[in-house]
């Protein structure tokens, strides 16, 4: 059942990888690159006012523009879907709580509100040039804030009672009100009309790849996680 499971969450993760993709490419990366032309040229305009020659590091590595950069982030879509898929799996195990064709796009809006939703009301999706606060601190709030939303929703869902909900409320508030880490200055040279829209796109993407996963995840486990009966 083990094995299945594995199957079930990497096919998941491998289509829901695959239409994020797909959306990255026509909704979110267009805007990425508009950003690094921003980006540059702030870094040649601060290089210029100090007065110091451009060097530039050959021993950084990016993918290249093109083909290249696309197939690296789609591999990257890919197995982030299969590792959320069988994460969503997992915690369908532990807590009893079935996943299956016809809830499977709310467990993937759950994933969502962890995952996406409620890290970005702290720390929204950043474009390259813009400012942030220090790397160790907004890793520590993000991961703070989706540990505590995905226990509260849990806690929420599995036990049901008025108690729960209102447990579980608090644990979804509370990163919120410790507040995520801020820039010590939010200057920046990129249009905030493209950060805007980037950070809509982004977290739209987002939202469809969860709901996709998540109704992939559902219908894969109840054909290939079930016990087979006995002939």
């Amino acid at each position: 059942m083990i094995a299945r499971i594995i199957i079930a969450a990497a096919l998941a993760g491998l289509v829901a990888g695959l239409v994020v993709s797909a959306v990255q490419q026509f909704r979110v990366a267009p805007l990425i690159l508009a950003a690094e032309k921003y980006e540059q040229a702030e870094s040649h305009d601060h290089a210029d006012a100090a007065g110091t020659t451009h060097q530039h590091d050959t021993t950084a590595w990016a993918p290249a523009n093109g083909l290249e950069r696309t197939l690296y982030t789609l591999a990257a879509d890919v197995v982030a879907g299969v590792g959320f898929a069988l994460l969503l799996a997992a915690v369908s195990l532990l807590s009893g709580l079935p996943l299956t064709v016809s809830n499977g796009a709310i467990w993937g809006l759950a994933g969502f509100a962890a995952f996406t939703l409620a890290p970005s009301a702290g720390l929204p999706p950043e474009l390259p040039g813009m400012p942030v606060a220090d790397l160790a601190a907004r890793q520590m709030w993000w991961w703070l804030t989706v540990a505590a939303t995905g226990l509260g929703i849990l806690t929420a869902v599995r036990v049901g009672r008025p108690w729960a909900w209102a447990v579980g409320a608090v644990l979804v508030v509370a990163p919120h009100v410790i507040g995520a880490p801020q820039p010590a200055s939010h200057e920046t040279a990129v249009p905030a009309t493209l950060a805007n829209s980037f950070v809509a796109n982004a977290i739209a993407a987002q939202a469809v790849f969860w709901v996709v996963l998540g109704v992939a995840l559902g219908c894969l486990m109840a054909r290939l996680a079930q016990t087979p009966q006995e002939v």
